[in-house]
């Protein structure tokens, strides 16, 4: 039995990790914290459920950014002796903490619009109109910063989605201060805080699906195992495979270990280059770190017998 544990790198697919995404979240957070000011300041005055409930939000997108932004920077470090991963798994407990942040955030906000509902305070639709106008453009610019790498990492993601939704919601928002201002409709407030709140539950689900799948080791969105056991079969000299464990290492990295058995009659350094091939082959379905156990048929065969024979004891004096 022969063990092959090196490790296959894409460093110029996998890793989303760039100046481009360092500057986006700053400048995203930047942005955000500011627009956050605005909107608490604003639906404090207006007495705005629907500007309380998008701050509240907003902040929780801060949140998010800022974590993101920290779990990517500590990604990054090079791994210790305690930690021989490194930090890689911070961006997937980033993302699953940004999600139960935001389920925080809906359900007081949403309670808070409910009991706004029964009693509609009288709002200033104009200045709330207003306020969510700055919002769109904010959101927009942020939204537009994440747009390129939004499909490398589950955090970018995240953010580019949260951010274009609250770009939406802020076309909402203004809608509603401007029917509010013209007909006094005060419950079109509460309603629209209300309305927020399952639009972020919508876009916030997947999120929290996909990052506590990662969390628990799941294998990865995007990578079937049966697909995976399909390509490593299809290399020449593999005949078989088991024992195939796929996970995440970090949002954007994932690893497999397995055990193959390549036919008895190719001499051992062919059966290193197999393994080296198949380790490419693994790079191109979005596999970046592979650990191969290498068995030969007969020993494959032998433990197969053994499962299914009874064990025969001998003692020698």
């Amino acid at each position: 039995m022969a063990h092959d544990h090196s490790h296959a790198h894409a460093h110029s697919h996998a890793v989303s990790f760039n100046e481009a995404s360092l500057k986006a979240f700053q400048i995203g957070i930047g942005l955000n914290i500011l627009f956050v000011l605005v909107e608490v300041v604003a639906g404090l005055s207006y007495k705005s459920m629907s500007l309380l409930s998008d701050a509240g939000h907003n902040l929780a997108d801060v949140a998010s950014l800022l974590l993101s932004y920290i779990a990517f920077k500590l990604a990054h470090r090079q791994a210790t002796l305690r930690f021989t991963y490194g930090y890689k798994k911070t961006t997937v407990l980033a993302a699953l903490f940004n999600a139960l942040l935001l389920l925080v955030a809906i359900g007081t906000l949403g309670y808070e619009s409910v009991l706004r509902l029964q009693r509609p305070p009288v709002v200033q639709g104009t200045g709330i109109a207003w306020v969510a106008a700055i919002g769109i453009v904010v959101n927009s610019i942020s939204a537009f910063l994440f747009f390129k790498n939004k499909d490398t990492d589950l955090n970018i993601k995240g953010a580019y989605w949260h951010l274009l939704a609250d770009a939406m919601v802020s076309v909402g928002v203004v809608i509603g201060g401007v029917v509010i201002s013209y007909t006094n409709w005060y419950w079109l407030d509460p309603a629209i805080g209300l309305a927020i709140m399952i639009i972020i539950l919508i876009s916030t689900w997947s999120l929290l699906t996909d990052s506590f799948k990662m969390s628990v080791d799941g294998v990865p969105a995007g990578i079937e195992l049966d697909e995976v056991t399909k390509v490593i079969l299809s290399v020449k000299h593999i005949v078989n495979v088991h024992h195939i464990h796929i996970w995440p290492l970090s949002t954007t990295e994932n690893a497999l270990t397995a055990h193959i058995i390549i036919e008895d009659c190719i001499p051992f350094d062919e059966k290193l280059k197999v393994i080296q091939h198949l380790k490419h082959e693994l790079i191109h379905h979005n596999i970046h770190h592979s650990t191969i156990e290498l068995e030969s048929q007969t020993i494959h065969c032998a433990n197969e017998n053994e499962k299914l024979e009874p064990h025969s004891h001998t003692h020698s004096h």
